[in-house]
């Protein structure tokens, strides 16, 4: 009546077939070893983040209340050589620490509240100079 074949389920066979074998023998340089982390597998990139760490360049820390209904808002600028990506990351590390809300509009950083001195020690980890600037 069942003229199906059955499909095992008991493991069937091992898989022997290894498609990276060849590669060993291709002549290409050994990678890291596989305990090393990624910053001693690259001692020249951890100087460069180092030296990057120390001064970052200025930033100006303003507060805000002007067309935001009486709110206050403080507000990151003068950002030099850093992209969206990281400055998402430091809003994100300012709003955890503030506990209000923020957001990344026209390359600045803006967060709810008058939160500069909190803002300004984040900046100062991360390596910049910040500037309280305006009033």
């Amino acid at each position: 009546m069942n003229n199906k074949p059955r499909v095992p389920t008991d493991g069937g066979q091992a898989l022997t077939h290894n498609p990276f074998a060849n590669l060993n023998d291709a002549g290409l340089p050994p990678g890291p070893p596989e305990n090393a982390s990624d910053e001693s597998a690259s001692p020249s990139a951890g100087n460069r983040e180092s030296k990057r760490g120390k001064n970052r360049g200025r930033v100006d820390i303003i507060r805000q209340t002007a067309h935001r209904g009486g709110k206050t808002v403080t507000v990151v600028t003068g950002f030099v050589g850093i992209g969206l990506p990281e400055k998402e990351r430091l809003a994100k590390a300012m709003q955890q620490a503030c506990g209000s809300g923020g957001t990344v509009k026209e390359g600045r950083i803006e967060i709810q509240g008058d939160r500069r001195e909190v803002v300004a020690r984040i900046l100062t980890e991360a390596g910049f100079r910040p500037v309280f600037a305006g009033g």
